[in-house]
């Protein structure tokens, strides 16, 4: 693998020439930067679904060159992309070696579940608030992830269900209106699905999620945020359980 701790990007033309009308004084178009963060946020985003679908195990290292090759994609967004994840605390660095996935300890899950509670909870709450003042607009989508749950769940689809799983809790942040509380949880986002991807997925959590919908489709704002709370409460102790055997 080549080493990820260098800091360079691609080396550009070393060679004089004019920037031609849209381009910076270093030669970059700024085209070529946004082509260029794309393709980062690309492979982010693809070794974050291999990392939640456990293609990438815990502990598993990474060589950047053969990512490369399975992304079909040049080294340096591969690396870009590696480097935020590190960042993001989902890879850590090895000595001399690149990098491998994180091993989630117990405290990693707790703070995650400590900090999740309150905002899933509030969320439902302004999702029924919503719903009680007439906005229903994402109620459709959400009994959907419902359905799609049920149906994964029918076919033994594991990764399927975990991903209609994640979908509803998503939902419902979208149904609060609040663009605050949505920018906190995407970056909450990929550790939710890492976990709910690792840990059991036991039916009444289904059930749970029905419940949670009822109450916000009533635009019942306390009952929402109490359903949630025993919802995410009742996660964390099945994803300690899984994960931790206690």
């Amino acid at each position: 693998m080549a080493d990820s701790s260098r800091t360079g990007a691609a080396a550009t033309s070393s060679g004089s020439h004019t920037p031609a009308s849209g381009t910076s004084g270093s030669g970059t178009s700024s085209s070529g930067k946004s082509a260029s963060a794309s393709l980062s946020a690309r492979a982010r985003e693809a070794v974050l679904q291999r990392i939640v679908d456990r293609r990438y195990a815990q502990g598993a290292r990474l060589v950047e060159r053969e990512v490369a090759e399975e992304l079909d994609m040049s080294r340096v967004p591969v690396r870009e992309a590696l480097r935020a994840l590190v960042a993001e605390g989902l890879l850590e660095l090895l000595p001399h070696s690149g990098v491998r996935v994180r091993r989630l300890e117990r405290t990693d899950v707790e703070h995650l579940y400590e900090v999740w509670e309150p905002l899933a909870v509030q969320a439902s709450r302004l999702a029924a608030r919503a719903v009680a003042a007439h906005d229903t607009e994402g109620l459709t989508a959400l009994e959907a992830t419902l359905h799609q749950a049920e149906s994964a769940a029918a076919a033994d689809e594991g990764t399927r269900e975990v991903a209609a799983h994640t979908a509803f809790h998503e939902g419902v942040v979208a149904m609060s209106g609040n663009p605050l509380l949505t920018r906190v949880m995407e970056q909450l986002s990929w550790q939710l699905r890492l976990v709910f991807g690792l840990r059991e997925e036991p039916a009444h959590m289904r059930a749970q999620h029905a419940e949670m919908y009822r109450h916000i489709a009533a635009g019942d704002a306390e009952a929402a945020g109490a359903s949630t709370l025993l919802h995410v409460r009742d996660s964390r102790a099945v994803a300690l359980r899984s994960l931790f055997g206690h």
